[in-house]
């Protein structure tokens, strides 16, 4: 077994402090990576505090995770020592259904994902995530990450950069549309960036017109303040697509109201309240409403091979170890443009 230092909560209150524990050797198909950098995502929050269902105590969060090989397994044939490589929500599937042979592993027909945290692997073993030092994982499960991406900016790319990127991929977002984006923070400041750079007419969507000049340094075309009636009236059939990065309730009616005929509203927030709209917001005018996950490997790969090649990055602040507790509040709060990422190398001193 491998001694593994890392930050674990051991209840729903307790905060996050130096835990150690111990991991797998790699077997013939796994790598041991050292991890460098391991981004703090919202769900981290909601996980720990046990918002998602039962947390399996202690945890250790994080699944933005990039570092460099240090081992690989005799039957290793994807890596090499010294190669960098990122690790995103999961790590484990069948690989036998229809899901799993199709790049959408996240969706597993026989239940059988398993997440980089607060999962149970194959083994019937807990799964412990980022903010530790090292990490064994399956190189199916493993990302490639180019030497052409900053590396302490990218590991929120493995989850708030997929998250966009996928809905936006799938539904062939491009020229010669409209694109609105809805809530400007971890999620909604990377739908900018990808959308800008597919060459799509950008706006941004805001009740907090503070926001405006943060949103066109990002490259959004436009800006609309929610809280100005006759700013939300000049959009009214507006957008071919609006991509919804709102976890907060909110009043979905406004929003489709903004939809062109057979207009599409993606869904990539996780509201903890049902949602409610007025059934004729939709209906009138064929629009769509649906919503997205992250992605499976294959897509996830080709999000980090297009960001490395078009120079996009995750607006980070970067952080000790521990000061993660801070960042959690300042998270709450969102008091963060727009992802703080731990440096991992602090876990040492």
């Amino acid at each position: 077994m491998i001694t593994t230092k890392g930050y674990a909560a051991k209840s729903t209150t307790s905060g996050l402090a130096p835990w150690e524990f111990e991991r797998r050797e790699p077997g013939p198909t796994d790598v041991l990576i050292k991890i460098l950098y391991s981004g703090i995502c919202h769900s981290d929050i909601h996980q720990v505090k046990s918002e998602w269902g039962p947390a399996i105590y202690p945890i250790v969060p994080g699944h933005e995770i990039i570092g460099r090989i240090e081992q690989v397994g005799s039957d290793v044939k994807k890596f090499k020592v010294g190669d960098l490589a990122g690790i995103g929500c999961m790590v484990r599937s069948c690989g036998e259904c229809d899901y799993c042979k199709n790049g959408q592993e996240q969706f597993c027909q026989k239940g059988k994902t398993v997440w980089t945290y607060n999962s149970v692997d194959a083994d019937g073993t807990t799964t412990y995530g980022g903010y530790s030092d090292k990490i064994v994982a399956d190189e199916a499960f493993v990302l490639h990450v180019s030497e052409k991406l900053n590396i302490s900016k990218a590991a929120p790319l493995l989850c708030a950069g997929i998250t966009t990127y996928s809905p936006l991929n799938r539904w062939k977002v491009g020229k010669g549309h409209k694109l609105g984006v809805l809530g400007l923070g971890g999620l909604g400041h990377m739908a900018v960036k990808f959308g800008v750079s597919f060459g799509a007419e950008v706006t941004m969507i805001s009740h907090s017109p503070s926001k405006e000049a943060d949103a066109k340094k990002l490259g959004a075309h436009k800006f609309c303040n929610t809280k100005d009636p006759e700013q939300v009236k000049a959009l009214a059939g507006y957008f071919d697509f609006i991509i919804d990065t709102v976890s907060a309730p909110h009043d979905y009616n406004i929003y489709f109201n903004m939809l062109k005929v057979n207009g599409v509203h993606i869904c990539v927030g996780i509201p903890p309240v049902p949602m409610e709209f007025m059934g004729n917001s939709l209906m009138r005018g064929n629009r769509v409403l649906t919503a997205s996950s992250i992605g499976g490997i294959p897509e996830t790969q080709e999000m980090l091979d297009y960001c490395a090649e078009h120079n996009i990055h995750p607006e980070v602040e970067i952080v000790p170890i521990d000061y993660v507790n801070t960042a959690y509040e300042r998270v709450l709060s969102s008091d963060i443009k727009y992802r703080f990422v731990i440096d991992m190398a602090s876990l040492a001193n």
